[in-house]
């Protein structure tokens, strides 16, 4: 094995890729007719779906293997479970469903639909505010890339400073730069987007976004625009300028000092100054006017009469700038109030500064200067957020006024404040009074909704039950009918379970029901009524984590059933993996005496929260794996590499992800173990995780040229494409590795899908496997260079690339494999080739997914079956059966199948699917619903856009 300091797992178009999101493809459904009467429509698309799935099962997201948990050898006494007996073990009592402290909607795609007729239907200064909005319906869904793209899209079309300034320091908190060693919070990273100086910057310009920002000007271009002048320039501009005496016709005195100045000039200051020196007032007519009992300094107005010549206060010092500011208020002299905002902003670089200038601004009302203070208190979060000093300025009602008074108390401020102090303590007093401030500024019905619903979520959390109670209502009456729940539960703990059961009941009957109201009213009854209900909720939304977990406990509290108990938790661990769902099953192993799969279980779920807390929080994770790793065979560096090997081939993500865990106890140090980490959990789903291990590994870089690498992947996974690839070019100027090609390539392919682009990434992948890397890594890279073969129908070429990935044990190739034979016509090799795949990783969803691509019948139903039983989050079986129902002609049973799904996953494909359905039934209302759906998802998916105007016009021909 070659040892590299870049190892990786990514896929480019590879089955089973890393990314855990299906990637769409273009064009599924051209040419599909809209005559509901033939049976060409039905064949036409399930032809579609084929299609689609060949194209797409490269980039599907990978299924997790579950060993069959049997006692461990090396656990030869009892020690630990009498050391854990204390905590018992876990009760039905003690676990209750989340409340989601996010807006959630009765009905999402009706939701989806209308938020997109406004945002077309808007001004572009509109814009950004309806994608701000837009940003607050994607938080709670699990790819976090539609949020952050409406992020993008909203610091696009800021108009203000303000804005400018919350949305650009928001963007780069999603990558978490602050914990990136060696980068300032003030430092520019080169993107317009997210520059300190651009954002200060008022005006509409939504394409200068796309500009290389102020900071990688030439000095040459910012003495162009912005006038810079030297310390002796600024001496004799306000020392020795040359004056005519003649246009000196006045004076003013404070104290002894006498100002000379011109009258003209002072009074075109502002209208105050002009009705004092030519208006009605006894000074019109006097040429000396005594100012001493203003409290203006001499060196104020003397600083006045300077810049009513020469426009500027570039020559003054900090001092005299601030007491002009002072004397530009009194005498409402905005030119002048604005060139000293915009000099003492200029001032602000970091928190010393920030902290000095700010009451400075807030007390004259400085727009810009409070703008740049702000910015750099907002850009040093989240660690600001644990400073007073800091938060005296945001946290009180009086301090909202303040800020409210120069221009910076908005919703979008407070969302943004409020949601990191939420992440940071929920309970604290910091969030609660930040919650309030945010439902002070709310003014449009869906920030109210927001405000209101997480103030009600942090009560419950702080058992505030009246106020949770409080909180929860007015969210309901604001129309946030989600809120029910809370206000059901905050019920619940006040004592009156019956009501709380009454209202689950009504809101069950009003609307369209829904897993998550079953799901709250199993709380309120018991028995086999509440297993009912969590059967019914299971039912139409399998993704809710409650019922498996209390169906689970419930076998051990009342039969013992450990077995069972974990083959339940397995079910929903299979493709929604979590810190509560290991520990459970980790709890469940320890009673099994199964030490090793509970280590396995807990090191897992160190590496998605380090700092987890076991058993009820009563214990340090860290503390548990030191009391079973005695009890199970220890591992040297060598033996974890062997053991990553076999996991990796057979499909274990978990137990690749504890095996690294246990190499970095070894060597904490090793980048690539970090870097091969946030693969992993990239592969998991596990986002947030995946950026924190990212992040550490780009920390440990021991060079530039690696360090390089992991910034263009957290630029990359964060939306940046072209910069992403810039850091990977720039990598491989200064080392040819492995990794900076592959990245590179990576990206090109996802972003540039086409054939010219496709032989240049071949390219790119070739001097990549010319660079050292270890067996896995190269496995990898022979399959992705593989499926780019059968991409440019290099047949042949991309078989003997697969071939050589399984003789180094790289399992999925199996899958490449399969989708050549099957573009020879040799459907047979193709299904017996992912039967191969299916026994080395057991319970592979996506492998039951493309086998049914190669089979006819029933056996492709079963297939399809077993791969909705592993992963409902799949959609290609529900697009598939919705498709054969339409060609049996059971049009309402094809959309009630895609309807199931879309309800606990409002997917692109499906929503577009289900678009064309209701096209070829001719129901117009249907079709236009779910292409505005589909379009707020992705404005530029080509074939809804073809089919949503095909019906707007249809629709407008049978209204005239």
């Amino acid at each position: 094995m070659q040892h590299n300091i870049f190892t990786t797992m990514r896929s480019l178009k590879m089955m089973d890729g890393c990314k855990g999101t299906q990637i769409y493809a273009l064009n599924p459904f051209a040419g599909t007719t809209t005559n509901a009467g033939t049976g060409g429509v039905g064949e036409k698309f399930l032809h579609h779906i084929h299609d689609h799935l060949r194209v797409n099962s490269i980039r599907s997201k990978s299924n997790r293997n579950f060993q069959n948990f049997q006692p461990n050898n090396y656990a030869n006494s009892d020690n630990v479970k009498q050391t854990l007996a204390i905590y018992g073990l876990p009760q039905t009592d003690l676990i209750e469903p989340h409340i989601e402290p996010n807006l959630k909607f009765v009905d999402f795609v009706e939701a989806l639909a209308d938020l997109y007729t406004r945002i077309q239907a808007c001004s572009e200064f509109e814009k950004s505010g309806m994608y701000l909005e837009q940003c607050a319906m994607y938080k709670g869904l699990p790819d976090p890339k539609l949020f952050r793209r409406s992020l993008r899209l909203a610091r696009e079309h800021a108009v203000d400073v303000h804005s400018k300034v919350v949305l650009s320091t928001w963007l780069r908190f999603e990558r978490r730069e602050d914990e990136l060693i060696g980068i300032s919070a003030m430092d520019c990273c080169g993107r317009s987007m997210e520059c300190p100086r651009t954002s200060l910057v008022s005006g509409y310009n939504p394409e200068s976004i796309h500009d290389p920002c102020r900071c990688t000007r030439s000095p040459k271009e910012d003495e162009d625009d912005d006038f810079a002048a030297t310390d002796e320039e600024c001496s004799t501009s306000w020392n020795h300028e040359e004056v005519d005496e003649d246009d000196l016709d006045m004076s003013f005195f404070i104290g002894d000092d006498e100002i000379r100045c011109s009258r003209y000039k002072i009074s075109s200051l502002s209208r105050p100054f002009w009705a004092m020196l030519y208006g009605g007032f006894m000074e019109s007519r006097r040429e000396k006017i005594n100012f001493s009992k203003n409290g203006i300094s001499a060196k104020a107005m003397r600083a006045a009469e300077v810049f009513s010549r020469i426009k500027t206060v570039d020559s003054f010092d900090e001092d005299t700038v601030l007491q002009l500011l002072g004397l530009a208020n009194m005498f409402c002299c905005e030119e002048m109030k604005s060139a000293c905002d915009a000099y003492l902003a200029s001032l602000v670089v970091d928190m010393e500064s920030a902290m000095l200038l700010i009451e400075y601004g807030l007390e004259e009302t400085a727009h810009l200067l409070v703008a740049a203070c702000l910015q750099v208190f907002l850009r040093e979060l989240p660690s600001s957020m644990h400073n007073p000093n800091v938060m005296k300025f945001f946290c009180s009602s009086d301090a909202k006024e303040r800020l409210a008074m120069v221009g910076h108390a908005s919703f979008l401020l407070y969302n943004l404040l409020s949601q990191i102090s939420m992440e940071e303590d929920i309970k604290s007093n910091t969030t609660v009074m930040l919650l309030e401030r945010l439902g002070e500024c709310a003014s449009e019905c869906w920030q109210k909704q927001l405000a209101f619903h997480q103030l009600g979520c942090v009560m419950l959390e702080r058992k505030e039950y009246k106020d949770a109670q409080k909180w929860f209502r007015a969210a309901v009456d604001a129309g946030h009918v989600y809120s029910t729940v809370g206000f059901a539960r905050a019920k619940y703990k006040r004592g009156h379970k019956y009501r709380a059961y009454k209202l689950m009941n009504s809101l069950i009957s009003d609307h369209t029901p829904s897993g998550w109201m079953y799901q709250e009213r199993s709380l309120y009854c018991n028995g086999k009524e509440k297993l009912m209900d969590l059967s019914t909720a299971t039912e139409l939304d399998p993704t809710l984590s409650y019922p498996y977990k209390y169906r689970s406990v419930s076998m051990v509290e009342e039969e013992d059933k450990l077995e069972a108990a974990i083959s339940e938790i397995n079910k929903i661990i299979g493709f929604k993996v979590s810190p509560d769902f290991l520990e459970l099953r980790a709890w469940f192993l320890i009673s099994m005496e199964d030490y090793e799969g509970a280590l396995r279980d807990v090191r897992a779920l160190l590496t998605l929260n380090p700092h987890y807390m076991m058993f009820h929080g009563k214990m340090q994770g860290d503390h548990l794996v030191e009391l079973l790793r005695h009890h199970v065979q220890e591992w040297s560096q060598a033996d974890c590499w062997m053991q990553l090997y076999d996991r990796w081939s057979s499909v274990d993500d978990i137990g690749s992800l504890a095996v690294v865990h246990h190499m970095l106890t070894i060597d904490p140090g090793k980048s690539l173990l970090r870097f091969r980490q946030s693969l992993l959990l990239l592969r998991l789903n596990c986002h947030k995780a995946a950026m924190r291990s990212l992040r550490m590994a780009r920390n440990l870089a021991t060079s530039e040229h690696e360090r390089l690498i992991y910034e263009g992947w957290i630029l990359y996974d964060t939306g940046y494409h072209e910069e992403a690839i810039a850091k990977a070019e720039e990598s491989i100027s200064m080392q040819r590795s492995f990794e900076a090609y592959f990245l590179k390539a990576y990206v090109l392919s996802e972003t540039n899908p086409d054939a010219e682009s496709s032989l240049y990434v071949i390219q790119l992948l070739e001097e990549a496997l010319r660079c050292p890397s270890d067996g896995l890594r190269k496995g990898q890279a022979l399959s992705n260079l593989a499926s780019i073969y059968v991409d440019v129908d290099k047949l042949d070429n991309a078989v003997d690339c697969y071939m050589n990935a399984l003789n180094i044990k790289h399992t999925r190739a199996h899958q490449g494999l399969a989708r050549v034979y099957h573009l020879k016509n040799l459907r047979k090799a193709a299904y017996d080739e992912m039967t191969k795949l299916i026994e080395k990783a057991r319970y592979n969803a996506s492998a039951y997914e493309k086998r049914s691509e190669y089979c006819d019948g029933e056996m492709a139903k079963s297939d399809l079956s077993m791969a909705t039983q592993l992963d409902p989050l799949r959609t290609y079986p529900y697009r598939y059966r919705a498709a054969v129902l339409m060609d049996d002609h059971k049009e309402a049973e094809a959309i009630a199948e895609l309807t199931k799904a879309i309800t606990f996953k409002p997917d692109l494909q499906l929503l577009h699917l289900r678009a064309a359905f209701h096209d070829s039934m001719g129901d117009n209302s249907s079709t236009l619903r779910d292409c505005e759906a589909a379009l707020c998802l992705d404005p530029n998916h080509a074939d809804t856009l073809e089919l949503y105007q095909k019906t707007r016009e249809r629709a407008n021909e049978l209204q005239t």
